[in-house]
């Protein structure tokens, strides 16, 4: 079992960093002793970039996703990209303008929780819009309201840092959890929380920006009926 050391935890503006080829596998998926790229997970797409070989060459990468467990990364190649060695060491070069419109979305819909304070039972986010589906027994807000709560919210320039805590911690503080069908990932003994000032706090293992001002403007573009109390309501950047 390989265990890809996540540098976007700890740093997700790292757009470049150095990394050694640890696997490739049957499927020609390249797996790194550390990655800077963001597997596909919790509603956020996959990093692309690219991978540099020592005399140059780019390895094409168009997506990047969970191996056989939540501790291996695996970089996807564009078909007819070559691979390279194991034990090779690499330049890596993430698709930084992508992810960083996937980090302002990302935070956005932190803060739609905010304005929006009911169970969120699903989520997409991309690079010009996201979505949250919320189970709203009740008065669905109006779009003019909900746009006003995020100018609000986003104008405010709340800090957003993350902080760990055990799982047996989040037992004890199960209203943390807004999320009803994707649950935090818990086993490993502790669990990483997302802090937006302290207006929101919440499990998640995605990548944000450091402010709410950075997320820029932000509005819904659409609240659509998904069942008897299912709301889809979606917000792009404007």
């Amino acid at each position: 079992m390989t265990e890809t050391a996540l540098l976007f935890r700890e740093d997700p503006y790292l757009s470049t960093a150095e990394a050694k080829v640890v696997g490739v596998n049957e499927r020609g998926g390249i797996i790194l002793d550390r990655t800077i790229f963001y597997a596909t997970g919790g509603g956020q797409p996959g990093d692309a970039g690219a991978l540099e070989r020592a005399d140059g060459t780019m390895i094409s990468i168009a997506t990047t996703v969970y191996g056989d467990t939540k501790t291996e990364i695996v970089h996807v190649p564009a078909e007819g990209s070559p691979l390279p060695e194991i034990g090779e060491t690499l330049v890596a070069h993430l698709d930084w303008a992508t992810r960083h419109r996937h980090m302002r979305i990302h935070t956005g819909l932190h803060l739609l929780t905010v304005a929006v304070p009911f169970p969120v039972s699903g989520g997409r986010i991309g690079t010009e819009e996201g979505h949250l589906d919320f189970d709203i027994d009740g008065t669905v807000p109006q779009k003019e309201e909900i746009d006003a709560r995020l100018a609000e919210l986003i104008a405010a320039d709340h800090a957003v840092s993350t902080e760990w805590i055990t799982d047996d911690e989040l037992l004890a503080n199960p209203g943390l959890i807004k999320t009803m069908s994707v649950k935090p990932p818990m086993g490993s003994g502790r669990v990483r929380l997302v802090r937006i000032g302290d207006i929101d706090l919440q499990p998640c293992g995605g990548t944000h920006v450091q402010s709410t001002a950075e997320i820029g403007g932000l509005a819904v573009s659409k609240i659509e009926n998904k069942g008897k109390q299912n709301r889809r309501i979606r917000v792009r950047f404007v």
